[in-house]
């Protein structure tokens, strides 16, 4: 299968050398670019991209506004953030608005290339120990929030567990080992966790968690 890309970036170079490299792959074709977030649109509308590589910071309209736009609407492509700060303010707006994860932009070809696959896969690219300083970087700033026992009224004790470990940044061979159980049932769990609380994806699932105060500044929870 061919995974159809969107490049998104308001400086031509960035946008040509990462064409240039991504045509090279048999599986990948860059069917179009933007230069801002009013073109990704336009672009995805027209094109229907499976991955947009976004750029955060873009004049007229910024990556966290384009990626809410582009995940509400039907049939929305997979998001992945481009960012030159691992801790960059708009990181976790990027998140919240849908995207599927973020790549910094110094990343390696081989980092670059798994990422597309992986995002374009249905997974998240969140590695924990960026999970972990995202996530409470914007924890430590946020007013604190009680855990809202409704919502995790229809989850299993297993699944809340799951929701916890994935919110702190385990991975989920990580999460295996910690249970005690077979990553393949790691997985099914995640899966069920998702449908019931209406999540596309991992990102998701920490901003979740952390916005219900299921997971409190510093991890705890």
């Amino acid at each position: 299968m061919t995974i159809r890309l969107l490049i998104v970036d308001d400086q031509e170079l960035i946008r040509t050398g990462f064409r240039l490299f991504l045509q090279t792959q048999n599986d990948l074709e860059v069917v179009g670019e933007a230069d801002d977030g009013h073109e990704a649109l336009a672009q995805a509308a027209a094109l229907r991209p499976d991955v947009v590589l976004m750029d955060i910071r873009m004049p007229r309209m910024d990556g966290v506004e384009a990626t809410s736009r582009l995940t509400a609407s039907d049939a929305p492509p997979r998001v992945l953030i481009l960012t030159t700060y691992d801790l960059d303010e708009y990181v976790f707006g990027a998140l919240r608005a849908g995207a599927s994860g973020f790549l910094l932009k110094d990343a390696s070809r081989a980092r670059l290339l798994e990422a597309i696959r992986v995002v374009h896969a249905g997974e998240a690219l969140l590695s924990p120990s960026i999970t972990r300083r995202l996530i409470e970087d914007y924890a430590t700033r946020a007013a604190p929030v009680r855990p809202r026992e409704a919502v995790l009224a229809g989850l299993t004790p297993r699944e809340r567990e799951i929701l916890l470990l994935v919110a702190r940044g385990l991975s989920n061979p990580e999460i295996a080992t910690h249970l005690v159980v077979t990553e393949a049932t790691v997985k099914s769990h995640i899966g069920s966790m998702f449908a019931k609380l209406q999540l596309r994806d991992r990102a998701q699932a920490v901003v979740f968690a952390y916005e219900n105060g299921i997971v409190l500044p510093g991890g705890t929870g």
